[in-house]
């Protein structure tokens, strides 16, 4: 190994010698009768390549985890903030639903980024049964947004069926980083429940709110309402169009059925 590192460095002070070296020479022939230098290949030797093993791979999680190995994933709970965080979740993530509910307890854990870095390890081992624990971090009022947040586009990419709750009450949030969060998820959640929650933020007070409230709601339905100019729009202009909204749900309601039913992935372009 050391033999073949120092003939790589030679390989390419070589090089940068000659590089150097032709630069002056073609320099000077600019001036003087002195022959032109051209660049040439140096030899590379390309660097030596692992070794694996074919067929070797990680050792699978077990079925079922020992007392060993349940008290050893509650020790690996505090590591989720800090240099070695990534190795944590590294070895939640190699447990798999086994290592579900010891992340449940760190989401009550105290550091916010330990509670966001559980959030973060639930979604890649992708077991609906978290939901609704990441439901209720994503309702405290008292929890930092960013976590809030991210509870939310996690249970919902997880079981998109469980959050209305959580978009319903985040809706109302007063943090608008907390209701955009909402209405932006909505548009994810294709059940007919979520449309009026939608249309109760178009008129919110913060634009970029009102216009991912809008674009949401389009998403679902097609419905975009008539042309106006919601760049420069005032919260009282918003509350009056919102009014387009609310008449076309009275319009449409009845198509989608009983409360439960879902919203078509490609709903039909109705009359604006």
């Amino acid at each position: 190994m050391i033999q073949q590192s120092t003939r790589q460095i030679r390989s390419i002070f070589g090089f940068a010698l000659v590089l150097f070296l032709s630069c002056g020479i073609v320099a000077a022939g600019q001036d003087t009768n002195l022959p032109k230098a051209y660049l040439v290949q140096m030899p590379y030797t390309p660097p030596l390549q692992p070794e694996f093993t074919p067929g070797e791979e990680a050792t699978p999680a077990p079925d079922e985890l020992n007392e060993q190995e349940q008290k050893r994933l509650d020790t690996l709970l505090p590591l989720l903030d800090g240099n070695q965080e990534l190795w944590a979740i590294g070895e939640f993530v190699h447990f798999g639903k086994h290592s579900v509910p010891h992340l449940l307890k760190a989401l009550k854990m105290k550091g916010p980024r330990i509670r966001f870095n559980a959030i973060e390890t639930l979604s890649i081992i992708k077991d609906p049964s978290a939901v609704p624990a990441l439901v209720e971090v994503a309702l405290k009022p008292e929890e930092e947004s960013k976590v809030r947040s991210h509870a939310l586009r996690v249970a919902t990419r997880l079981d998109p069926n469980q959050v209305i709750p959580a978009i319903e009450g985040m809706a109302k949030d007063p943090n608008s980083t907390i209701r955009s969060t909402a209405v932006f998820q909505a548009r994810y959640v294709h059940r007919k429940e979520v449309l009026p929650i939608i249309i109760g933020v178009i008129p919110d007070p913060e634009q970029y709110v009102s216009i991912t409230a809008r674009d949401s709601f389009w998403i679902l339905t097609r419905f975009s309402g008539a042309i106006h100019d919601w760049e420069i729009s005032t919260p009282e202009k918003r509350q009056e169009w919102a009014k387009e909204w609310w008449a076309w749900w009275e319009d449409n309601k009845d198509r989608f059925g009983t409360a439960a039913a879902t919203i078509p992935t490609e709903p039909p372009v109705t009359s604006e």
